[in-house]
């Protein structure tokens, strides 16, 4: 027969197994730090002794990073998936920011998809929080506040679809994400409707997500992103239209 004695568990093996659960469902976070030990070890109900061995055992699989005089944090165990010099390249070409427009249409589509299925009524909270955020946000902050409201609006519902893999692609990218959406925003922004159109459709996406309207979901985010892509479009088109323009002008005024 397959079967096998039951050990009992060592106290600092289930710590250990939770610790990872955090951070593989994205609730810890790298750079986060940890309670003090001998707060973490009375939250866990765990002898300190027990919470040293599991931390080690954790720092030593890269999990956790020890800052002296500091305390204990996350890893940077996501890092970042481009470099920075290739994040600044990506954001001065026209043809990388409107595949990176395609990808982030086609991956949060499918994220909103799962997560008008699969979130729960916590996870629809902080998207509907994220989202009157946005609304609520002082026009004065400018578009890199704007920026990051936006988002992190996109985030919650990639955590929301509950698929880890996801979740850690994309916080892995989100030095990406943050500057694809400050670019956009505030190239759109020269256009005087651009925000309330950019509002109406994260309404209707959250509208969408807090029906749990999983077709209605994806297709709200696929149609803004779509509308980013055009209207992004347009404004570059726009400026080189100027720049010609410009050098139309300062040809006739020089003969």
């Amino acid at each position: 027969m397959p079967f096998q004695p039951v050990q009992p568990e060592k106290l600092s093996r289930a710590v250990v197994r939770q610790i990872e659960q955090l951070i593989l469902r994205g609730i810890l976070r790298p750079g986060e730090k940890l309670p003090s030990e001998r707060d973490l070890a009375d939250k866990l109900n765990v002898s300190r002794p027990s919470l040293r061995e599991a931390i080690g055992e954790l720092q030593e699989r890269g999990l956790l990073a020890t800052k002296a005089g500091s305390g204990v944090y996350i890893a940077d165990v996501l890092g970042s998936a481009f470099s920075d010099a290739l994040i600044e390249l990506f954001s001065s070409h026209e043809e990388a920011v409107f595949d990176y427009l395609a990808f982030r249409r086609d991956l949060e589509g499918i994220a909103a998809e799962r997560a008008a299925r699969l979130a729960s009524e916590t996870d629809l909270k902080v998207i509907n929080h994220a989202y009157e955020r946005m609304v609520n946000a002082d026009r004065r902050y400018g578009a890199q506040k704007e920026a990051e409201l936006d988002a992190a609006f996109h985030m919650s519902i990639i955590e929301a679809s509950n698929n880890v893999v996801m979740l850690h692609m994309m916080r892995s990218i989100f030095d990406l994400l943050k500057e694809g959406v400050f670019y956009n925003r505030s190239r759109l922004f020269l256009q005087n409707t651009t925000r309330e159109e950019l509002l109406a459709q994260h309404k209707a996406i959250n509208d969408a997500l807090q029906l749990r309207d999983a077709a209605g979901a994806r297709l709200a985010v696929e149609t803004h992103l779509n509308f980013v892509n055009s209207a992004l479009a347009d404004q570059l088109k726009s400026d080189k239209n100027e720049d010609i323009a410009r050098l139309r002008f300062e040809h006739d005024r020089d003969d």
